[in-house]
Formats: structure tokens, sequence, C-alpha cells
């Protein structure tokens, strides 16, 4: 019976099939690193969407309490209820428009003393303005997150090689979140 002589396994074979296994390696690795940034952005996403509805529910709990003049009342009413109601192409839009009326209503400190004086307005006061404070932060941690994903996906290596998959490209959310200065000054 003849024996089956294997070719010799040469060191320059041996150094590719090391290298291929390297770049296999390295390019899971950073597979796995933007679907965590990915995960991070949802995460992100979650958390500010939270923030903004706490912001929008506090502002139209306000605006129905009574506590504010009929004017002002409508105003941050209508601000916070197509906050609430929008659309998800028309969301920065209605949330800038709120953080606008909340600047308005909110413009000087004798409005921010009146609310804080009537029966409940402290703790109502406290509430929003711990809620406006928290949306700025809730965006920025989302924005780093898309900042940091599409920074890698805009890499040859993700590109070429497909590594996003068929993940959407990650979009910033930017909107006026400026709080109202007399709002923050006095309920602190």
């Amino acid at each position: 019976m003849p024996v089956l002589a294997l070719p010799p396994v040469t060191p320059t074979l041996i150094w590719i099939l090391v290298v291929l296994v390297a770049v296999g390696l390295y390019l899971s690795w950073t597979a796995g690193r933007l679907d965590r940034l990915h995960a991070r952005i949802d995460a992100a996403r979650a958390a500010l969407d939270a923030q903004l509805l706490r912001r929008a529910s506090v502002a139209q709990e306000l605006a129905t309490s009574g506590v504010l003049d009929p004017a002002a009342s409508i105003v941050l009413y209508e601000a916070a209820h197509a906050a609430r109601q929008a659309v998800e192409e028309q969301r920065e839009v209605a949330e800038s428009e709120l953080s606008q009326a909340l600047r308005a209503v909110f413009a000087d400190a004798q409005q921010v003393d009146a609310v804080r004086e009537a029966p409940g307005g402290e703790e109502a006061a406290l509430e929003l303005a711990e809620a406006v404070r928290r949306v700025p932060m809730a965006r920025r941690f989302h924005n780093d997150a898309v900042r940091a994903a599409r920074a890698l996906r805009l890499h040859r290596k993700v590109r070429w090689f497909r590594l996003a998959g068929h993940a959407a490209f990650p979009m910033a959310f930017e909107m006026d979140d400026e709080p109202p200065a007399a709002l923050i000054e006095r309920a602190a």
C-alpha cells in the first residue's frame, strides 16, 4: 500500500495563517466594539427620552395646576403637550419649543417666586428645575455615544468589511435645551 506524502508545511504558509487569524480577531474585536457602542447609544437614547418625557410631564402638570397665570399656563401646556405627542421626525423641534416656552414663562424671578409661594408650588418648582437640569446631561451622554460610534464607523476597515451590518447611521439629538435661568437660580 503506497504511503501518501503530504507536502511540507512551509514557514511562509504558517505566517500567512497567523496573519489571517490575527486580522480576523482584530475585525471581530472591532465589530464587537461597534456593537457595544450601538448598545450604548440605545441606552443613552432611552435615558434621554425618559428625561424629556419627565420634563414635559412636569411642565404640563404645572400648567394645569392653576399656579401660573392663564396666559403662561396655555403657552406652557401647549408646548408640553406638543413635545409629548411629537413624532420622531419633529421631536427635536417640539422639545426646543418647550425649552423656549419654559424660558418665556420663567423669564423673571417674580414668576418663579409666585409659583413657589402657591400651595404645592415649592415642590413643583423644585421638580421642574430638576427635570430641566437633567435634560442637557442626558442629551450630552447620548451625543457623546453617537460621536464615538460615528468616528468608528468612518474608519475604512469598518466600511470595507461592513462591520456595522445593517445598523442605521447614528444621529445626534440636536435641540435647544438651555434651562430658564430664573428657575434654576431660585430652585437651587
